[in-house]
């Protein structure tokens, strides 16, 4: 039986461990929005989990995946003509994307499988850490349901499956990232319930508003509508613009003006919550930390709001839609840090309680 004292001296190195794998993510995430954006996903057109990760080498080997991609319609109805070594551009972003996807995986599974044997993980972790594990391999077979959807009759992936890997993908980048900020030292300062609550629902905010990014995205609707604040010649389009698809709820989905919209409105929202968060903690007073945290994701919501104005404005040129996928990850990543900070201190109920709140001998 291991020692579970081992498991907790150890804690500093499976965080480094789980910090690392949530890195090598963020970076997957950082290429695969390239990937979407220039319109490289669909290159390479089988999925082949283990040989896949060999690139052609040879003439006849590229001749060959050229080939494939000239039977797809994206190629015959957007890329005619293209060159081989055109052809070449866009599937080494597809590849590295992939590439990068097989690392996380073997980056979270080889040392997982180490540290178990090794007795380094404490047990409470191991379902969490097994679980995410299961939905990284899931993620991939996502992936390629994905791809599969903009290889015939389609001239890119569904927006909805595109929605749905890309959100996954960050909610695992957030559980892992969480994990390993839960493996630091403790505080034992105390917050007010609230601040707990408001911080871990801008989390699920956040992630709503990259779910619809990403169907803004899917269904290029950053290319239509191009002023701001107005939006279709008025702050709040008609009810028949916005609705006329049937049944209405594939508007929230389809419309591209629905789908813009409400990504909008969404990000006037969470700007609005991120700026009260950060009011509340001051008037809290409960801390350099706490308050550094919720000022950190307030000026990275207002930072994020402006370049997703300008890249409207601008018509989405790839390196402002770039940037603006980044900041968003950036987001994601103060808020789980933020709110994963105070979920780790001793909640109270009273908004006005003192710092002197005495805490029970061992609580943590």
């Amino acid at each position: 039986m291991h020692d579970p004292h081992t498991a907790v001296a150890r804690r500093p190195l499976v965080r480094a461990w789980l910090t690392a794998v949530a890195g090598l993510m963020l970076l997957t995430l950082v290429v695969g929005g390239a990937t979407r954006l220039t319109e490289s996903g669909l290159s390479i057109v089988e999925w082949k989990p283990v040989t896949g990760i060999f690139p052609p080498v040879s003439a006849d080997a590229w001749q060959a995946e050229f080939g494939k991609y000239r039977q797809i319609p994206q190629y015959r109805e957007l890329n005619r003509g293209m060159s081989l070594d055109e052809f070449k551009t866009i599937y080494w972003w597809e590849w590295t994307h992939r590439l990068l996807a097989r690392l996380v995986g073997a980056a979270f599974l080889l040392p997982f499988v180490l540290f178990l044997w090794r007795g380094w993980i404490e047990p409470h972790l191991k379902p969490r850490l097994w679980t995410l594990f299961g939905a990284g391999a899931g993620l991939g077979a996502v992936g390629w349901w994905m791809v599969s959807s903009g290889l015939a009759g389609r001239v890119s992936v569904s927006q909805y499956r595109l929605a749905f890997h890309l959100t996954l993908a960050c909610a695992i980048y957030a559980a892992i990232l969480w994990t390993a900020q839960e493996l630091r030292a403790r505080s034992t300062e105390p917050v007010p319930r609230r601040l707990r609550l408001t911080a871990a629902s801008l989390v699920v905010l956040v992630l709503v508003q990259i779910y619809l990014g990403a169907l803004v995205a899917g269904l290029d609707a950053g290319l239509v509508f191009n002023t701001w604040p107005q939006i279709d010649g008025s702050l709040i389009p008609s009810a028949e613009r916005l609705w006329f698809e049937s049944p209405a709820w594939r508007n929230l989905f389809e419309n591209t003006l629905t789908v813009q919209f409400d990504h909008r409105m969404l990000a006037y929202v969470l700007w609005i919550a991120t700026v009260l968060h950060l009011a509340d903690v001051i008037r809290a007073k409960r801390g350099r930390a706490v308050l550094n945290g919720a000022l950190a994701l307030a000026c990275g919501v207002t930072l994020q709001a402006g370049i997703g104005i300008v890249t409207l404005l601008h018509q989405a040129p790839l390196p402002l839609a770039l940037l603006h996928q980044i900041t968003g990850i950036a987001v994601l990543t103060i808020a789980v840090i933020h709110a994963e900070s105070l979920s780790r201190r001793q909640a109270i109920a009273v908004a006005d309680a003192p710092h002197s709140v005495s805490l029970p001998r061992g609580t943590t």
